[in-house]
Formats: structure tokens, C-alpha cells, sequence
């Protein structure tokens, strides 16, 4: 089992960076994929992105290819998703979603932090 926890969030102008921690106590950090997810108000949740076990692959929503970069240290238990180039509509509560499988839907993801808010301003 492991119970992921986020921290980073904060208010950033348009254009600016943000980078998002994800915590997991437990021994098995390293046997699970991560991911992150967003919900803005009054939207679904939705994939950002999502790294395997060993950190070798990951995969990121077309909306922030290019902008946005996933990492893990299983050694420190710790993942990291680093946001540059922040746009208003990144505006939500950003979530790390821990599962065995390496799904893109959120129910396939058992373990979940208590979100993080990003606040991107015009």
C-alpha cells in the first residue's frame, strides 16, 4: 500500500512554472505507477500524465506535451511533475494517483493524495 501526498501548488502568472511533489510513504513505492490528474470547478477529472515503476516511460495528455515534465526517485519515494509555460485553463486541483496497473483512467488508479491547488493568473 502507499498513500501519496502533494505539495507545490500556489498562484503563478500566465507563462510562469510551478513544480508539483508527490510524497508516498511505503517500502513499495518503486512497484507502482504514478500519474497526475486535474479537476478544475464544475469539470471531470482529467489525465495529465503518468510514469511507469522505473521511470524509464512516461506519457503526458496532448494538452501539455511539450510543456510539462514527469520524474520519479524511487529511492527518495518521491515523483515530481514540473509545469512550465502555465496557461489559465491549467487551473485546478492537481491529484497523484498511485496504481499497479499503468492505466489512463482515474478509477484504474487505486491510491490517491489530497490534491494540490494550481492558480494560474492572466
Amino acid at each position: 500500500q502507499v498513500q501519496p501526498v502533494e505539495s507545490g501548488g500556489g498562484l503563478v502568472q500566465a507563462g510562469g512554472s510551478l513544480r508539483l511533489s508527490c510524497a508516498a510513504s511505503g517500502r513499495t513505492f518503486g512497484t507502482y505507477a504514478l500519474a497526475w490528474f486535474r479537476q478544475a470547478p464544475g469539470k471531470e477529472r482529467e489525465f495529465v500524465a503518468r510514469i511507469t515503476r522505473s521511470g524509464e516511460t512516461t506519457y503526458y495528455a496532448d494538452f501539455v506535451k511539450g510543456r510539462f515534465t514527469f520524474s520519479r526517485d524511487n529511492a527518495k519515494s518521491m515523483a515530481w511533475l514540473q509545469m512550465n509555460s502555465l496557461e489559465p485553463e491549467d487551473t485546478a486541483v492537481y491529484y497523484c494517483a498511485a496504481s499497479r496497473n499503468y492505466g489512463l483512467r482515474p478509477n484504474e488508479y487505486e491510491y490517491w493524495g489530497q490534491g494540490t491547488q494550481v492558480t494560474v493568473s492572466s
